[in-house]
This record gives C-alpha cells, sequence and structure tokens, in this order.
C-alpha cells in the first residue's frame, strides 16, 4: 500500500488528524485539491477546550502569544468567558493561516507526507483496503491505503464519494462575508438594524464584514457572490457605502443544518466539516473539527498499528456523534436569536435576562469553550472528562499532567502515594498492548484530582476511568488499551 491511511484534506483538522496518526505509529499520505495553502484566514477563533488540545502537544509556543478576548457572545448577546474552568477561559484569535502554518510545520517534523494539487475524483472500497483516485496537473494518480479520512471540508468529495448518509435540514437564511480593505466604517458587533444584522471589525487595514437581511432567502449559488451585491445588502441594512473598496475574498453562507448518519462507514471515516455542517457561529465549526480530530486520531492509529481493543475505532462515532449534535442545536438556537427578525426581540431579552443566572450563564460558558464533554459515565466524576491541568511532583521532578501528554501516549497516573500500588501500577501497563506510561506521584492539596488515587489518561487527554484506593484499573486498562 502507499500508506496506512490517506487523509483527504490538509486544513486545520486533516493536519491534526495526520499529526496525531503519527504520533501514534501510522504512515500517513495527506493530500489536497489545492496547489498551495490558502492564505485567507476565514476561521480564526480558538476555544478553551482546543486551546488545551493544542497545548497537550506543545504546539501553543509556535503559535506566539494569541489575543485573548474575555467575552464572546450567544446568538449575539454578550456572554461573559472569563470564568471558564480553563486555563484558557476566553476565546483566542489565531488566524487560519497561521494555523496551518504551524501545523504543517509539526506534520512534517513527524514524517507526514503532503501531496497538494490532487483533486480527488474517485474512491473504491474494498474488504482490506481503500483506493483514492486524483486528477492531477500531470495526469491521474491512484492510491491505496488500509483506511481514508475526508477532512475536505463542508463539499466534501469523500462524503460524497463513499457514500455517507447525509441527513438534515435545509437553509432559511444567509449571510454574506467578505474581508476588504479601503473602506472605513465603524466596527459593528452584532448590531441589529431594522431591516438586518451588520457585524463589522477592523484590524491591521482590513475590515471584515458580514451581512444578513431580515426575511432573506438564500440563492442557489455555484459560485461566490459578487462584492457589489454585499456592498448592497450592507448599504440597505446599515446605510454605510462599502462600494469603493476592494474585497479581498467574498462568500456566502447559511443556516443549513446536517450531520452524517455514521461518522465511520467500513474503512472511511469524516472528520470536521465533512462530517457536520452549521452555520460558522462564533468559531464552533473550526473547534468541533480539531476536536473530532484529536478523538480520532489515536484510535486510527491504534487500528492500523494492531493493538487496537475491539469497538476502540468504532468509539469515535459513538463518541463525537453525540457531540456534534449537541453544537449543532446550539447553533441552531443562536442562529434563531441571531437571524430572527422583530420577531424574536422578546425572546432575546428573555434569554439576556436568563444569562444573569450563575447556572445558566456557566451551562452556556462551558458549552461554547467545548469544556463541557464528557464521552462515558462512570463511577467517579472524572470518568469521560477532560483531564484538568495540574502540577505534580514525581521521582523524575516536577511535571503537569499536560506535559505527561506531549508524546501522544496514554498514561496511567498514581498519586496514592503508596509504594506497593505504584509498584502494582507499573506492572500492570507493561500488559497493555498500546503506547501507555506509569507515573508515579502526588498532587497538591487541593486540588480537581482530589479523591482520585488512580487516573488513566486517553492519548486525546480524556479521562478513561478514576478510582479510589481499594480500585483497580485493570478492566479499563484492557478497554481503552488492549493486552491481556
Amino acid at each position: 500500500m502507499d500508506a496506512d491511511v490517506v487523509v483527504v484534506g490538509a486544513g486545520p483538522v486533516g493536519l491534526l488528524v495526520a499529526g496525531e496518526l503519527r504520533l501514534g505509529g501510522a504512515d500517513v499520505v495527506v493530500v489536497d485539491r489545492l496547489a498551495a495553502p490558502m492564505t485567507e484566514s476565514r476561521a480564526s477563533t480558538i476555544h478553551a477546550r482546543t486551546m488545551e488540545i493544542l497545548d497537550q502537544r506543545g504546539l501553543l509556543d509556535r503559535l506566539g502569544a494569541p489575543p485573548g478576548i474575555p467575552v464572546g457572545h450567544f446568538g449575539g448577546i454578550p456572554l461573559d468567558l472569563s470564568g471558564q474552568p480553563s486555563r484558557f477561559a476566553g476565546q483566542w484569535k489565531v488566524p487560519q493561516a497561521d494555523l496551518e502554518r504551524v501545523l504543517t510545520q509539526w506534520v512534517h517534523e513527524l514524517g507526514v507526507r503532503i501531496r497538494r494539487g490532487h483533486d480527488v475524483r474517485v474512491l473504491v472500497p474494498g474488504a482490506d483496503e481503500v483506493e483514492v483516485g486524483a486528477h492531477t496537473s500531470r495526469g491521474p494518480v491512484r492510491l491505496r491505503a488500509a483506511y481514508v479520512v475526508g477532512c475536505d471540508g463542508d463539499d466534501s468529495a469523500v462524503r460524497r464519494l463513499a457514500p455517507f448518509e447525509f441527513p438534515g435540514a435545509p437553509a432559511t437564511r444567509e449571510l454574506f462575508r467578505c474581508d476588504v480593505t479601503g473602506v472605513d466604517v465603524p466596527d459593528h458587533r452584532f448590531e441589529r438594524f431594522p431591516d438586518g444584522l451588520a457585524i463589522s471589525a477592523t484590524r491591521n487595514g482590513v475590515t471584515r464584514v458580514m451581512v444578513h437581511e431580515f426575511g432573506h432567502w438564500p440563492a442557489h449559488r455555484a459560485s461566490p457572490p459578487e462584492f457589489t451585491e454585499v456592498a448592497a445588502a450592507w448599504k440597505r441594512v446599515t446605510g454605510e457605502d462599502i462600494s469603493g473598496g476592494t474585497a479581498i475574498w467574498v462568500n456566502a453562507f447559511d443556516n443549513s443544518r446536517r450531520q452524517v448518519a455514521r461518522y465511520r462507514q467500513g474503512r472511511v471515516l469524516l472528520a470536521g466539516d465533512a462530517a457536520h455542517r452549521q452555520m460558522p457561529v462564533g468559531g464552533q465549526a473550526l473547534n468541533l473539527g480539531l476536536q473530532d480530530a484529536a478523538n480520532l486520531g489515536w484510535k486510527l492509529a491504534a487500528e492500523v498499528t494492531g493493538w487496537a481493543p475491539a469497538g476502540l475505532l468504532d468509539s469515535y462515532h459513538g463518541e463525537r456523534h453525540p457531540a456534534g449534535q449537541a453544537v449543532l442545536d446550539a447553533v441552531e438556537a443562536q442562529a434563531h436569536l441571531l437571524l430572527g427578525g422583530p420577531e424574536v426581540e422578546a425572546v432575546r431579552a428573555f434569554v439576556a435576562d436568563l444569562l444573569d443566572l450563575p447556572d445558566v450563564h456557566d451551562r452556556l460558558a462551558t458549552q461554547v469553550g467545548g469544556l463541557d464533554v464528557r464521552y462515558q459515565a462512570g463511577t467517579h466524576p472524572l470518568d469521560g472528562a477532560r483531564v484538568p491541568q495540574v502540577e505534580l511532583a514525581t521521582e523524575e521532578g516536577r511535571t503537569t499532567t499536560t506535559d505527561l501528554l506531549r508524546g501522544g501516549r496514554g498514561v496511567l497516573l498514581d498519586l496514592s502515594g503508596d509504594r506497593a500500588r505504584a509498584d502494582h501500577m507499573r506492572r500492570l501497563v507493561t500488559t497493555a498492548a498500546g503506547p501507555i506510561s506509569a507515573v508515579c506521584g502526588t498532587a497538591p492539596d487541593p486540588s480537581p484530582l482530589a479523591g482520585a488515587a488512580t487516573v488513566l489518561v486517553r492519548p486525546d487527554g480524556h479521562v478513561a476511568w478514576a478510582g479510589d484506593h481499594d480500585s483497580d484499573p485493570g478492566a479499563a486498562l484492557r478497554r481503552w488499551f488492549g493486552g491481556r
């Protein structure tokens, strides 16, 4: 075969999947239709959970110091995010082009091969392999792999060619969006005018504008709208003239809502916008996709390198489909609040009042940040949740739970202070089939890990199992890392 896995799409989601696969020992080829990376940064908002995932792999230093914004929104209603239970509370502005550059450098260092100018037009899944046919400037190319992952965006060729069932609801509203230079307009933060919604912000001489006309039904488009259409809509809504500006790029998006029935179909899997379509409110689409990638990469690597226990790869759909559905539901609610006409003003006022209630505020703030995802119920409060960042004192020195995840391995963390139990944990990990390390240490008191003698952490940073001094992680270890 040409690779263990062919990843279709060299955007942020495809690159993160590829990196996670390589950390797990898989041979990976990434193909992309574009001959060169995009320079446009249509998505630029990174949420708290995604920042944690990037930090787990040591990628934040490469991004420099992205600016943080403590206030987000829910349907255009301001939402304070500064109290989120994360070191990265708030929203972080990382232009997509910068994120792709960092991820590309990372996967190159890991040994991922990236082939650009490959337009995938054929997909032939078989019992033991998948054949991918792509058109290039030098003619057709065929690749064979054990698995294919489609990370090729909203209009996914992989999703269409497999094919995947893609149920959902069609669009009823449309927004125009563009970056433009040479205009001077005030910033509009989700400003509602009598005839529509306007959003604008100017940074470094470039103004991003988004505009929706209340009651405007989406057009069937074979190509992006012209800038003249955007400028006309902007003037009808705001009264401001931007027609003299120069558009860098223009597109239209809508509130259509779809999600594939299954994230896995035999040897073909989907992640990111290829798996779910939603209105891009507050950067939800990019963050949802990157969190798909973190969940999928280590599991598929386990499958192709031969140590995956039964059901591990299928747990990708089992965990990420509900997580995606929850985000789509929240985006749908925001779309009504944001794009509804005068008839939603009473509802908006009611929701704004509810946000003054601490429980409501905290619930929405954790949901927006992707911090509420818990993958499986258990007997311990930590089961299924993301592992909190905690400083640890170990025999090898001081470290953190985040540092322990740098190499993409699982961690069996013993905090009992019992030497006999610590020795048992060290012996236990030698029975695992998958890559996992035993780490024995102590955590400060109090800490988010208080009450847990042992914590089993998956490579994606979620807790597979936690227990007290009298419990044994053996069954959970075999469930997630195989072995005897």
